[in-house]
């Protein structure tokens, strides 16, 4: 049977956090261990450019994303660890894809899309496309040339990613019709409906867009001190709480066994206080994080050897992206002449 080519990249703008890890990074490193798949994990590094322009940001974030995959035990024997900056090829297949792509397809983008209704939002003689880059336009093409350069057949993604999927597979057959070839396979979108989308500390989704993370590795007293900071109700000790919609049962059942959790369950209706539910959480979180983040603050201490993991893994991916830009170079008319 043939195997099935997973790709996930992390877009390098922020500091690793619990959603993060629960929503992505555990699935991930899980799906890497399967026998049947052909992982490839980047660092979306090109992707960071369209919403950050400080240089040192972008930098330290590389460093954090790509110490704390290894911290929780990627593989990177058994899958492809990279930069995407590092593959020269994703950046020259993104303009064959563009010079294919029409432009009413990027017109329909979810976010560039929603750029312009900010825009207009201001009023009448407002400039629609204020303050949109062509980064922020045409990103799509560039994450369909992540997905077609290794044929990638499965992506991970959340619901509100399936459009990008879609435009991917879209430009693939675009691509495969003018040149008349089966060049780029047609990927599929990945749903993980198991996978747990976390509440932040305000009750939000947690997200470095509303400022309410936990980050991953924050030291023990920094993490108790945010747990605690997490809203609840005002409901009393002793008072039945709901587990349905509270963001502190939410996190627990993410880190727990099943036993744990039907534990917790159970002292919700017994009416746990808050502050020992929050103490309780604490525990769980530190003890499941304690080992990794021993290694990620190690890792993060020895970049260089950090870098040699990175120069492998760009590697073992331009070892592929090579030989397939050749053989697109050479479909479009860029073959020599002899």
């Amino acid at each position: 049977m043939e195997k099935r080519r997973v790709l996930t990249g992390i877009t390098t703008t922020g500091t690793p956090h619990l959603g993060n890890y629960v929503g992505a990074i555990r699935p991930a490193i899980e799906a890497s261990r399967d026998p049947n798949n052909e992982s490839f994990y980047f660092l979306a590094d090109l992707h960071a450019l369209i919403k950050c322009h400080d240089p040192k940001r972008v930098q330290e974030s590389r460093r954090e994303i790509a110490a704390t995959w290894l911290a929780l035990g990627l593989d990177t024997d058994n899958s492809v660890f990279y930069r995407q900056s590092d593959i020269s090829e994703i950046t020259e297949l993104t303009w064959l894809l563009t010079c294919v792509c029409a432009k009413g397809l990027m017109n329909r983008a979810h976010a560039y899309k929603a750029a312009v209704q900010d825009n207009e939002s201001e009023g009448a003689g407002a400039d629609p496309d204020k303050g949109i880059t062509m980064g922020l336009f045409s990103y799509p093409v560039l994450m369909a040339a992540d997905i077609l350069m290794f044929n990638a057949t499965d992506v991970p993604v959340g619901r509100d990613q399936i459009q990008h999927i879609e435009m991917a597979r879209d430009i693939a057959l675009r691509f495969n019709h003018i040149y008349k070839s089966q060049f780029f396979k047609l990927p599929e979108a990945r749903i993980e409906e198991s996978v747990a989308v976390l509440s932040g500390l305000d009750g939000r989704k947690m997200s470095k867009s509303y400022n309410n993370t936990i980050p991953l590795f924050v030291p023990e007293k920094k993490l108790l001190k945010l747990i605690r900071k997490i809203k609840t109700n005002s409901l009393e000790p002793g008072e039945p709480k709901d587990t349905e919609g509270c963001t502190l049962f939410q996190i627990w059942s993410a880190f727990a066994d099943a036993s744990q959790i039907a534990d917790m369950r159970q002292q919700y209706e017994n009416g746990i206080g808050w502050g020992d539910m929050k103490n309780s959480l604490f525990e769980l979180v530190n003890d499941h994080l304690k080992e990794p983040r021993s290694k990620y603050e190690e890792l993060m201490g020895d970049m260089g050897y950090v870098e040699g993991v990175m120069q492998k893994g760009a590697e073992k991916a331009r070892e592929e992206a090579s030989q397939r830009i050749k053989l697109l170079r050479e479909s479009v008319g860029f073959g020599s002449f002899v």
